[in-house]
């Protein structure tokens, strides 16, 4: 990329967990970065690039959303209200923000000339499977409001694509985890909760047995993920892609990587196990991931200081 003219890159949601991270990469790389948030997940320290631009306002404002997208090539949709559990209990505020939002995103992104969308989708628009691992060609069968709400901007990334030619991918994330993760609420993230747990000498809370299983995907190999979908020429028709480690774990066996006590509390609703075939994103991408599961856990108490 030529330094002297930087390519204009968007990111929604850019100070939250994935966005932060993925917004330091694009400016790493030359990119003129743009972040959207309303920072609905409060100001964590950390999360803020300087050299990045951030406009403070919400993705359901079309008017802000087309004046900030003029001129990009990329827009980089993370923003969401996020966790299963939460939209069971919001299901309204959730759809507002996942669904209306998106539509939002992607009507401001064709207004404003932008090239290509790449959506953060998520695995959980899956539910319940027979088999393993989880490939893009099995019906979605979503459990709860956000499973249905994030595959339903899936849905609208394929229409915007056919219809009106806006170049989009989806890329369906697995358990996203690594450093600047939120580990504080009811509905944080459970390997950054069981770090910040530790730290704190409580006991590790499991939610259940601790059996159900999850494929744990670096968020450095997340952001590298939607940088190739917004480079590469090979996609752009709305192209659903897992984004996943390749190999699950249960909760009982990330919390013996953690280490310490464990009490379990009451099970809550959610698929039983994931694990995702990335051959599409290999094939379409040449991406694969790079950090394993147990790298990314030892990094993580290192800087925690519970080596």
């Amino acid at each position: 990329m030529n330094p002297s003219t930087p390519k204009k890159a968007v990111v929604t949601g850019g100070a939250g967990f994935i966005g932060s991270h993925l917004t330091r990469d694009l400016l790493a790389q030359g990119y003129e970065v743009h972040v959207v948030d309303n920072y609905s997940g409060g100001r964590i320290p950390g999360r803020e690039s300087a050299a990045a631009t951030y406009h403070e306002g919400d993705i359901c404002d079309g008017a802000l959303l087309r004046n900030v997208f003029e001129g990009a090539h990329y827009v980089f949709h993370t923003a969401a209200l996020p966790r299963v559990q939460y939209s069971l209990q919001y299901p309204e505020k959730t759809n507002q923000a996942n669904v209306t939002g998106t539509l939002s995103v992607l009507n401001a992104a064709k207004d404003a000339g932008v090239r290509r969308v790449v959506y953060s989708a998520s695995s959980s628009a899956y539910g319940d499977q027979d088999i393993m691992p989880l490939v893009e060609t099995m019906d979605a069968h979503p459990k709860s409001p956000y499973a249905l709400q994030k595959y339903i901007g899936e849905l609208y990334c394929r229409l915007y694509s056919e219809v009106f030619g806006l170049e989009t991918v989806c890329l369906r994330y697995f358990n996203v985890y690594g450093k600047n993760a939120d580990p504080h609420g009811a509905y944080a993230l459970v390997i950054a909760k069981f770090i910040q747990q530790r730290i704190e000498g409580k006991d590790l809370t499991i939610a259940g047995d601790g059996t159900h299983t999850r494929d744990y995907t670096h968020v450095h190999d997340v952001v590298r993920a939607n940088i190739l979908s917004a480079e590469k020429p090979t996609v752009g028709k709305g192209e659903v892609m897992n984004i996943g480690g390749g190999k699950n774990r249960s909760v009982n066996e990330v919390a013996e990587a953690i280490g310490g006590p464990i009490t379990y509390v009451e099970e809550r609703l959610e698929p039983k196990d994931t694990l995702a075939n990335t051959a599409r994103a290999k094939e379409l991408l040449g991406w694969e991931t790079t950090i394993s599961f147990e790298e990314g856990i030892a990094e993580l108490k290192k800087e925690a200081n519970l080596t």
